[in-house]
């Protein structure tokens, strides 16, 4: 059986090993997923709010307002978060004219730049590319190009021509832009908090911080702490494939065969694309470095952007693999530990079989022990009633030694029964004891009395030791008992030296009666179990030497209900010392 668990044991470190990885990968995929989904939520929500408003330059100049008050509205009316957009402010590249929206009057009105703006104006007259985003107000800066003419004559030039072609449309000159100011609190509060709930409620025991940091890795957003994060996207990312955005379907003519759309871009890039009759013509908003992809023979673009803000998302326990390793930790202490619990049912079941074989050959050894020790004095009390009966003894003297005789043995017996009858009690919790003040003097003295019997039929030399008017509290009877089994057992197995000692001394809290002799002794490997009921050293059965193994357990168990403990301390061949500790009244 023991063999059995250790192979599950091995085969489920595997099992679990297995099961981590692949948690691992699902979960890795699904936070990969969502933060995806969360930039790409947020990235829209962004997107919509600029291109929705691209107008061309001759509209700033008309005074008229309609076209931008229906997008406005337009925008308003299918946001998620219609206060997203703070204010509009629109300056003009060269006239230096500054007009600011106001909703109330939908019309924008000539002043000045607002303070809140002023540290990007040295951008907007700057030569050269310009951001779309500046996030530390934050607002999204909208150029407006003056087109003079179709911008498919501009474009196409890779219809009809080799395989490929390079497209370099020529970007219109800049006349103004269009300032987007957002509301932070708004994408805070408001569009990262949504998300959050969105993409990241607990769940499968998966719970993570979320951090939005800025390019100076200042935190917009979530928990400052999270630094090393376990997945990652970027925000107000405007790239082109990212774009939702509104196309005008008349800004080129319609052609067979040919589609075209048209996002308008701040920086001239090149793109790449087979050239036959039935393929498209775009021209796609870049806005950073372009790195070609060849796919199936057609030249792809594929964008790479520097990221203005990045979301990070931390597991809470540190990392995902911190997380997936507590959790297998979890599930092998757990699993191992069931296997180390069956494995200590089996091994207990065992030492629980072992010990019930123990006890039942004692159980039997004690039968055969009683059954010996019954049948020695009802032999003699059987012989000599014998002789009583049939006439051999009829002289007084003989008759009285035969009585005397048939009562010593008798005496034996009972108390031999008694012993039983006690041992019964102890075991089935109904013996009661009377607690009584005792002398202990008077205690001792009335047990050496008890023995005095055997003590001079086998000429013992008894060493006494006097206590001091000690007080014990305890049943005279039960005590009584335990120092005559203790006085015997000295008598019994004394080897030959016929002397025994009884002393007394102070212990912490109560008194030490000590009964030591210079008898046979005990062997160490017999000195832990003298105490166990039915326990006879095989020494001693080999000896032959009467006695049934319960008398040092009642002495222990009457020591116990009184308070005390007893304890043994004996070499082979020199002798025995028993002490019992009595607390003091």
């Amino acid at each position: 059986m023991i063999a059995l668990l250790a192979i599950l044991a091995a085969l489920q470190y595997v099992w679990l090993g297995q099961v981590s990885d692949g948690e691992r990968e699902r979960l890795k995929s699904r936070l990969e997923a969502d933060t995806r989904r969360f930039a790409d939520d947020f990235n829209r929500e962004i997107q919509s709010a600029y291109f929705n408003f691209q107008l061309p330059a001759k509209f700033w100049g008309t005074g008229d307002w309609g076209e931008f008050n229906d997008r406005y509205e337009f925008w308003r009316e299918r946001a998620a978060h219609p206060d997203l957009i703070k204010g509009f402010t629109y300056v003009g590249i060269g006239s230096g004219a500054v007009w600011n929206y106001e909703p109330a009057k939908t019309t924008f009105v000539s002043g000045a730049l607002p303070d809140d703006l002023k540290p990007i104006a040295p951008l907007l007259t700057a030569a050269g590319d310009v951001p779309t985003v500046a996030d530390d107000i934050p607002a999204l800066l909208m150029p407006v190009y003056d087109i003079h003419e179709p911008l498919n004559k501009l474009v196409v030039r890779a219809v009809g021509g080799a395989d490929t072609a390079d497209i370099r449309p020529e970007i219109p000159n800049r006349s103004g832009f269009l300032i987007i100011q957002l509301d932070r609190s708004v994408i805070e509060n408001g569009i990262f908090a949504d998300l959050s709930k969105k993409y990241f409620a607990e769940s499968d025991g998966a719970n993570y911080k979320l951090a939005v940091l800025d390019r100076q890795n200042r935190t917009v957003f979530g928990a400052p702490e999270v630094t090393v994060a376990d997945s990652t996207a970027k925000l107000l990312d405007l790239a082109p494939d990212n774009f939702v955005f509104y196309t005008n379907r008349e800004i080129l003519p319609k052609s067979s065969g040919v589609t075209r759309s048209v996002v308008f871009s701040t920086t001239q890039r090149t793109e790449k694309k087979s050239a036959n009759s039935n393929s498209n013509v775009e021209l796609r908003v870049i806005t950073d470095e372009i790195k070609p992809r060849v796919d199936d023979g057609e030249t792809q673009i594929r964008v790479e952007t520097p990221a203005v803000w990045i979301l990070n998302a931390q597991h809470t326990s540190g990392s995902l693999e911190a997380y997936i390793t507590g959790t297998r930790r979890k599930n092998l202490a757990v699993g191992f530990g069931i296997l180390f619990l069956i494995g200590g049912s089996v091994l207990a079941i065992f030492l629980s079989a072992q010990r019930a074989r123990l006890l039942a050959q004692r159980q039997v050894d004690f039968v055969s022990s009683v059954s010996h020790e019954f049948r020695t004095p009802l032999a003699v009390i059987y012989s000599a009633s014998e002789n009583l009966a049939d006439g051999v003894a009829r002289e007084p003297a003989q008759i009285s030694r035969y009585g005397e005789l048939i009562k010593g043995e008798g005496r034996k017996l009972s108390a031999m029964v008694e012993q039983i009858l006690e041992f019964a009690g102890a075991r089935s919790g109904k013996r009661r004891y009377d607690f009584q003040p005792i002398d202990l003097d008077e205690l001792i003295d009335e047990a050496i009395e008890e023995c005095r019997p055997l003590i001079d039929r086998e000429q013992f030399e008894v060493e006494r030791e006097r206590c001091g008017h000690v007080n014990v509290s305890g049943d005279k009877s039960a005590l009584t008992g335990a120092f005559q089994n203790l006085i015997a057992n000295s008598i019994k197995y004394s080897n030959g030296s016929k002397w025994m000692r009884i002393g007394c001394r102070a212990a912490d809290g109560g008194v030490c009666v000590e009964f030591e002799d210079h008898g046979i002794g005990i062997a160490a490997d017999d000195l832990k179990h003298i105490f166990e009921p039915f326990y006879r050293a095989k020494s001693v059965v080999d000896e032959q030497i009467h006695g049934n193994g319960l008398g040092l357990s009642l002495v222990k168990e009457t020591v116990e209900a009184h308070g005390g403990t007893i304890s043994a301390e004996s070499e082979p061949g020199k002798g025995s010392k028993f002490t019992i500790n009595l607390p003091e009244k």
